[in-house]
C-alpha cells in the first residue's frame, strides 16, 4: 500500500516526526506495517513556474518546428528556451527547469545550444516530471486549474516535493488498504485522536432509487455472495469536466493512473476510505440489477477487453432482471456499461462481497484487481453507504452534478462480541499488563468495551465489541495479539526456551541423515521442487492411464491453474530442475530430492475439528491421521552428463543407467538392507534399462535406470539421462538385514573368473542369482566387471564377465578345489539361462 505522506497528513498530526520519514517506518513496522520502500522528491533543483513572454515559431531543414520562446522566471531579465511543443500560448504559465535541475531517470539540464540558439532550461511535460503519461504537449498550470506567479516554487505547486511510504499489509489486515486505516494505525501509534473520514450522516434508501436484487440464494462458501448492495444516482454530470490536480496527483502517488472525473473519484474514494466502488453509466443500465452466480457457458467481456467463459462459482452483477452480464462482482466490471467522454449520469456502487468468492474468481481468471485484493482481505461491511455518499458527493462538487435516491439492500451484520478475562494478556504474553492499558490498547484499535468499571477486578471478563472494519478478530488470542501490538512488542522480554529432554534421532530421522549424505558425498546435489503437478506432466512421462500414480489428488484452490495436483512421486517434478540447469549452460547435473509424495488410495474417513487449544488424544490423533491421504518419504535423483568427471586423469565417463542402480543400492546397503535387482518395465525408464529392487517381502522398494528416449524429448532433457526413485517408509518397514553368524575365514581367497554368453535380454542380476546359487556357501563374492555385444559373440547374444571370490572356513582352497566351484557355478547358469562359456 502506498501512503502518500501528505495525504496522510489530511487526517493526522504527522509534526511528531518533523520530516524524518524513516523513523515514522521504523516506529510503523514496529505495529505490523513493514516498509517496502520510500518515494521521495523526484525532482532536484531549480524547476519554477514561468510566464510565455514570447513565442517565435521556426521551421528548420529537418521539417520540425519548433517555438523559440522567451520566459519570465522572476528574475531580473527574461531566459530563452527552445521548445518542440505547440499546446500553450503567450502569457501561459508553465513549468520551466532550469540549469542544475535533475528530472526523474536521472535526467540533468544544462544551458545547451540546438536549432541555432542556447536553450537556458526546458520547458517540462507532464511525462517529464513524472506526474503521467502525457507527452504531446508542456503543462500549462491554467488547464491544471493551477495559480502561481513567475518565479514561484514549481515543485511545491506540483506536490513534486512530497514523499510517499510504501508499506507491506498483511493478508489478514485489509482494513489497511486504505489512508483511512493507515491513519487509524498512525493515530493509534501515537496517541492521536482521530476522525474517521466514513462519519457522516447516514445514507437513507429512497423507494425511487435504483432497484437492485440479491439472488445468490445458494451460498458456496457458508455465507451469502453478496449481503450489501448501495446504489447511488448522480446525474448532471458535466461530461467535460476534468479531474482536478490535487486527487489526480494522490492518484499518481498511490502508483493509480488517472483516467476520468468519474473513474477517478471511485478510485480516490477506495484508497481513502477502503471500499471498492464501480461508477455505470446510468443510461446504459436496464433495471433492475441483479447480483448472482454465473450460469453454465455464459461469457463476460470485461473492461480490459478480454472474453472470459464464466464459472458457476463466479458472483456476478447483471442488468435487466439479470440477463445481461455487467461485471464480474468484486473484481472487474463489464465492458457494456464503462463511463465513457460523454456519460452525464452516473450509478455509484458499493458492495460487500464474500471474500473467497472474490479471491477465487480473480485466480480463475487470472485477473487481479484493486478491488479484489481488498475485498478478498475483508472490506468493512458496514462501509458501503458511506463510501457510496462521500463518492457521490466528490463527483457532484467536481462535476457539477446532483445526487439523486439512494439504494440499500441487505443489512450489514451485527458487530462480533468476544469475551476477554482481564488477566489473559499479562498470563499469555508474559507482561504485567493493567487493567487499564488492556482496555485502552483495545479501544484504541476501535473496540468497544461495556461495563468498564467493572475491569479493574483480577478476575473480571471483559465483553469487547470488535468493529465492523476489523473481520480478523474473531477470539480472544486475537485481541491478546492486539493488546500485545499496541502496547508495544519490545516490552515482551526475551527468553531461550529449555530444550526438553528426549531420546536423540527416531529410526526414521537417521535413515534420511544417513541417506542424504550418502547421496551427497557421491556427488548429486540436494534440490528442493514445487509438490505440484499435472495430468500433462504425466503424460509427458509416459505414465499408463490405469497406473495408480495417476490418481492424484486435486488441489481446490492451486497456486497455478495448470498445476492442480499433488504429486505422486518426486520424478515429475525433479526434472524440472534438470532442464533448468542444462537450459543455463550446465553440462554435467547430478541432483537429489527428498520429500513426501500423496498417494489418496480411495476414500477416507472423515476428519475432525476441535476448539483453539485442546489438545487431542492419541485415538483422536489416530483418527485425524487416518482421515488424510499416505504420504510416504521418497528419494528420487537424476543424473546426466559425466558421472566420472573430466581431468587430468582422463576423459571421464558418462553416466549410465548402471550408475543409477549403484546409487540405489549402496542407499539401500547404507541402512542396513538387501534387495535385489531385477530387470523391469516402468514408466517413465527405458523399458530395456530399467531396474526394479525388491525385497524379501517382495514389496518393491524403487526403481532406476535410463529414463525413455520419447520422455527425454517430451522433457527437453539430454539424451542418456539417468535416474531413480525409491520409498524409504518401505525400507524402514523391514527389519535390519545384519548376519553375524559364524567366525570370519582367516585363509585366503581364490579368485576365478568365467565369462559367459547368454541371450541378450537376460537379466544379469539372474544370472549371477544362478551362479551364487552353484557355488554354494565358499562363494565370498561375486563381481559383474564387463558386458559385451558385438560382432564377436553374434547377434541376440551378449557376454557377461564375472569374478567370482571363493574363500574357506577351514582351509586353503586348492585351485582345483576353486575351478570345480566354478564349473558348479557355471553349470546352474547354463541349466537356466542356457549359458556357455566364452573362451
Amino acid at each position: 500500500m502506498r501512503v502518500p505522506l501528505e495525504w496522510l497528513g489530511q487526517y493526522v498530526d504527522l509534526s511528531p516526526y518533523a520530516g524524518d520519514w524513516h523513523r515514522l517506518a521504523a516506529d510503523l513496522a514496529g505495529i505490523g506495517l513493514e516498509e517496502e520502500d520510500f518515494f521521495g522528491p523526484a525532482v532536484t533543483g531549480p524547476l519554477v513556474v514561468a510566464r510565455v513572454l514570447a513565442m517565435e515559431p521556426e521551421e528548420h531543414s529537418n521539417g520540425k518546428t519548433v517555438n523559440w520562446c522567451q520566459l519570465d522566471v522572476g528574475e531580473d531579465s527574461p531566459r530563452g528556451i527552445v521548445c518542440g511543443a505547440h499546446n500553450f500560448a503567450v502569457g501561459d504559465l508553465v513549468a520551466a527547469a532550469l540549469p542544475g535541475s535533475v528530472l526523474p531517470g536521472g535526467f540533468a539540464i544544462a544551458a545547451r545550444k540546438t536549432y541555432g540558439h542556447v536553450s537556458d532550461g526546458m520547458i517540462c511535460s507532464a511525462r517529464e516530471l513524472g506526474l503521467g503519461e502525457d507527452h504531446d504537449g508542456i503543462i500549462v498550470l491554467a488547464d491544471w486549474g493551477l495559480d502561481a506567479s513567475p518565479g514561484d516554487d514549481a515543485k511545491a505547486l506540483l506536490g513534486l516535493d512530497s514523499t510517499t511510504l510504501d508499506v507491506n499489509v498483511t493478508p489478514d489486515r485489509g482494513y489497511q488498504l486504505s489512508m483511512r486505516g493507515i491513519g487509524r494505525e498512525y493515530a493509534m501509534l501515537t496517541g492521536q485522536s482521530f476522525a474517521d473520514p466514513a462519519d457522516g450522516e447516514a445514507l437513507a434508501p429512497a423507494p425511487d432509487g435504483f432497484p437492485v436484487e440479491l439472488a445468490d440464494t445458494a451460498p458456496i462458501h457458508g455465507t451469502a455472495g453478496c449481503d450489501r448492495f448501495t446504489a447511488l444516482r448522480v446525474s448532471g454530470v458535466d461530461p467535460t469536466a476534468r479531474t482536478p490536480f490535487w486527487m489526480a496527483k494522490r492518484l499518481l502517488d498511490a502508483g493509480m493512473r488517472p483516467i476520468s472525473l468519474c473513474v477517478d473519484v471511485t478510485n480516490y474514494v477506495m484508497l481513502e476510505l477502503g471500499q471498492p466502488l464501480h461508477a455505470y453509466d446510468a443510461a446504459k443500465l436496464r433495471e433492475p440489477i441483479v447480483v448472482r452466480r454465473a450460469r453454465p457457458g455464459e461469457k463476460l467481456t470485461t473492461l480490459d477487453g478480454a472474453e472470459r467463459s464464466l464459472d458457476p462459482e463466479d458472483l456476478l452483477i447483471a442488468d435487466a432482471g439479470g440477463e445481461r452480464i455487467i461485471g464480474l462482482a468484486g473484481v472487474m466490471g463489464g465492458a457494456d456499461t464503462e463511463v465513457e467522454a460523454d456519460t452525464d449520469t452516473v450509478i455509484v456502487e458499493a458492495a460487500h462481497f464474500d471474500p473467497i468468492t472474490v479471491a477465487r474468481t480473480s485466480r480463475r481468471h487470472r485477473l487481479p484487481s484493486e478491488a479484489a485484493r481488498r475485498f478478498e482481505r475483508g472490506v468493512d461491511p458496514a462501509l458501503g453507504p458511506a463510501a457510496a455518499r462521500r463518492c457521490a458527493q466528490l463527483i457532484a462538487d467536481l462535476g457539477g452534478g446532483t445526487i439523486g435516491p439512494a439504494t440499500v439492500v441487505g443489512e450489514a451484520p451485527a458487530p462480533r462480541t468476544i469475551e476477554l478475562p482481564v488477566a489473559a494478556p499479562a498470563r499469555r504474553v508474559g507482561v504485567a499488563y493493567t487493567p487499564d492499558q488492556v482496555v485502552a490498547a483495545l479501544e484504541a484499535v476501535g473496540c468497544r468495551i461495556a461495563d468498564k468499571a467493572e475491569a479493574a477486578a483480577p478476575d473480571a471478563v471483559l465483553a469487547v465489541t470488535v468493529p465492523t472494519w476489523r473481520p480478523d478478530l474473531t477470539a480472544a488470542e486475537d485481541l491478546i495479539e492486539e493488546v500485545a501490538r499496541v502496547c508495544g512488542y519490545e516490552q515482551i522480554p526475551s527468553r531461550q526456551p529449555q530444550a526438553p529432554g528426549g531420546a536423540g534421532l527416531s529410526r526414521a530421522q537417521r535413515a534420511r541423515r544417513t541417506v542424504s549424505q550418502l547421496l551427497a558425498a557421491l556427488g548429486l546435489t540436494e534440490v528442493l521442487t514445487y509438490p505440484f503437478t499435472s495430468e500433462a506432466r504425466s503424460d509427458a512421462l509416459l505414465i499408463p492411464a490405469d497406473d495408480p500414480r495417476r490418481a492424484s489428488l486435486r488441489l481446490a484452490n492451486p497456486l497455478a491453474e495448470d498445476q492442480p495436483l499433488l504429486r505422486t512421486s518426486l520424478l515429475p517434478t525433479l526434472v524440472d530442475a534438470v532442464a533448468r540447469n542444462t537450459g543455463r549452460g550446465f553440462k554435467d547435473v547430478a541432483v537429489f530430492e527428498a520429500g513426501l509424495v500423496t498417494l489418496p488410495g480411495g476414500a477416507l474417513p472423515e476428519g475432525l475439528t476441535f476448539e483453539p487449544g485442546y489438545h487431542p488424544t492419541e485415538d483422536e490423533l489416530s483418527r485425524i491421521f487416518a482421515s488424510v491421504p499416505a504420504q510416504p518419504y521418497h528419494y528420487a535423483g537424476a543424473i546426466t552428463g559425466h558421472w566420472d568427471l573430466p581431468g587430468s586423469w582422463g576423459s571421464g565417463r558418462r553416466a549410465e543407467a548402471a550408475d543409477a542402480i549403484d546409487v540405489v543400492r549402496r542407499a539401500i546397503a547404507a541402512l542396513g538392507l538387501r534387495a535385489e535387482v531385477e530387470a523391469a518395465a516402468h514408466a517413465p525408464f527405458h523399458p530395456g534399462r530399467c531396474a526394479r529392487f525388491a525385497l524379501a517381502d517382495g514389496s518393491t522398494a524403487g526403481y532406476a535406470g535410463e529414463l525413455h528416449p520419447k520422455v527425454l524429448e517430451n522433457l527437453g532433457l539430454p539424451a542418456r539421462t539417468v535416474a531413480f526413485e525409491f520409498d524409504l517408509d518401505v525400507l524402514l518397514a523391514q527389519a535390519p538385514e545384519r548376519d553375524w553368524d559364524g567366525a570370519l575365514s582367516a585363509y585366503p581367497v581364490s579368485r576365478q573368473d568365467v565369462a559367459l554368453l547368454v541371450a541378450s535380454d537376460a537379466p544379469a542380476a539372474e544370472v549371477a542369482r544362478a551362479l551364487r546359487a552353484g557355488a554354494g556357501a565358499e562363494l565370498e563374492d561375486i563381481e559383474l566387471f564387463d558386458v559385451y555385444t558385438g560382432d564377436q559373440v553374434g547377434e541376440g547374444q551378449k557376454s557377461l564377465a564375472f569374478r567370482l571370490t571363493f574363500r574357506a572356513a577351514d582351509r586353503t582352497l586348492t585351485a582345483a578345489e576353486a575351478s570345480a566351484l566354478r564349473e558348479a557355478a557355471t553349470a546352474v547358469a547354463a541349466e537356466r539361462f542356457g549359458a556357455t562359456v566364452r573362451s
